[in-house]
């Protein structure tokens, strides 16, 4: 029998909790969390390919849960909300999530967007091409999903992760924003393509705090990114 992926649900309010559980059924395993504490012990002892996460909840809020998962886990995350504010959706970025999805949502988009981030969290490791990518101080090791600067590990979300091997891989492809979305996020529907700068400015932030000694991620004005090898002055 084939082993179906697994999904954690966290959220305070049980009839939401029910109702992912309705909509996922058909396509994953699933199992709930009721507050932040609680998904943490879970998360902990437990493999998931996929984390879907209330943002507000008492106690732990969802974007507390995440750092906190982050620092141990790169499971892919998706945040859910009532609220719609960009400031929230930065934050949430921000705090390590790889996706948002505003209440009330489409159930099929649901699904939709849980099978592309657990199927782009799982792709690169399938693949045996060009395992390690190598730039000055910078290495990517395609097949364990982890950069380095120099020696040290840099703890990026699955989506930083994919987003610096895109680039790194395709280094003589400037990407819009628009491709971007659909390469990494993969949902043909309306969306905030900013994601994709946020995605960026927090990339880009590891690397500088980090003293990475150079920028792998240049803005060509007008047009959108590409990797590049080197600062332009140097």
């Amino acid at each position: 029998m084939e082993t179906r992926e697994k999904i954690l649900i966290v959220d305070d309010e049980w009839n939401m909790r029910n109702l992912l559980k309705v909509l996922l059924f058909p396509h994953f395993d699933t199992e709930e969390a009721e507050d932040g504490a609680t998904a943490l012990a879970l998360a902990e002892k437990k493999s998931y390919s996929l984390i879907i996460l209330d943002l507000m909840m008492p106690g732990m809020d969802g974007w507390e849960v995440c750092e906190k998962v982050r620092e141990k886990r790169q499971v892919p995350i998706l945040m859910l909300t009532a609220r719609g504010d960009t400031k929230d959706k930065v934050e949430g970025f921000s705090a390590g999530a790889d996706d948002y999805l505003v209440k009330p949502f489409d159930s099929e988009e649901l699904v939709a967007r849980a099978k592309a981030l657990i199927r782009r969290s799982q792709a690169t490791a399938s693949h045996a091409v060009e395992e390690l990518i190598e730039v000055a101080d910078l290495k990517i090791d395609r097949v364990e999903r982890l950069v380095y600067v120099g020696d040290k590990v840099i703890e990026l979300t699955p989506k930083e992760f994919d987003l610096i091997e895109l680039l790194a891989t395709n280094d003589k492809i400037i990407f819009t924003r628009d491709m971007l979305m659909n390469r990494i996020w993969g949902i043909d529907k309306e969306r905030d393509v900013r994601t994709a700068d946020t995605h960026v400015k927090n990339l880009r932030e590891k690397f500088r705090k980090n003293e990475l000694s150079f920028n792998p991620i240049r803005t060509i004005w007008g047009k959108g990114y590409k990797f590049q090898h080197s600062n332009p002055e140097q």
